[in-house]
Order: structure tokens, then sequence, then C-alpha cells
């Protein structure tokens, strides 16, 4: 079992930054597809970024095209984390982020093929 906790999330202008992180307990951290999610008020959980299990020879990387080029995902298994790098964002990226754990590189952007996820951290944007 792995648990999940976000922190680094708040207020943020629009064109500004946040680096969000996900710490994950357990020794098995490195056993894991690590993902990040994010849900908008009165929308549906959606796929943000995905990163496999080793990052050796730079890894597999996931993105959804909203944030392809400004957000960038990264893991330090040493370290039992995971990363969130947010440039350049947005109002529409507001929403609650969340860290997620599954044990296969496939289907990474459904919400119903991850078995972990932390409790969420809140991004707020303003234009």
């Amino acid at each position: 079992q792995v648990q999940l906790v976000e922190s680094g999330g708040g207020l943020v202008q629009t064109g500004g930054s946040l680096r969000l992180s996900c710490a994950a307990s357990g020794r098995t951290f490195n056993s894991y597809v690590m993902a990040w999610f994010r849900q908008a008020p009165g929308k549906e959980r959606e796929f943000v970024a995905a990163i496999t299990r080793s990052t050796w020879s730079g890894g597999r990387l996931y993105y959804a095209d909203s944030v392809k080029g400004r957000f960038t995902i990264s893991r330090d298994n040493a370290e039992n984390m995971m990363y969130l790098q947010m440039n350049n964002l947005r109002p529409e990226d507001t929403a609650v982020y969340y860290c997620a754990a599954k044990p296969q590189w496939s289907a990474v952007t459904r919400t119903d093929e991850y078995d972990y996820w932390g409790q969420g951290t809140p991004v707020t944007v303003s234009s």
C-alpha cells in the first residue's frame, strides 16, 4: 500500500508559477506509476500528467494537451516524492489537484485505473 499527501497549492496570478509536491509513504514507491489529476468546481476529475516508475534514461512522461509545454511532472524515488511544476498558469487551471498511484503503465488518463489517491491541494489562478 501507499499513502499520498499533496502540498504546494495556493493562490497565484495569471502567468505565475507553482510547484506541487506529492509525498508517498511506504517502501514501494518506485513500484508505482504516478500521476496528477485535477478537479475544477462542478466538473469531473481530469488527467493532467503521468510518469513511469523509473526515470532512468528519461523515463516516460505523458501530459494532457491543455498543460503540455507549461507543466512538468517529475519524481524522486530516493525521496518518495513526485512533483508538478506549473508555469504560465491560467484561470482555467484553477482546481483541486490530486496525486494518484497505480502499478502499471496503461490507461494512465483514466481515474478508475488508479488504486491510491491523495486528499488534494487547491490551486486558484486569478485573472
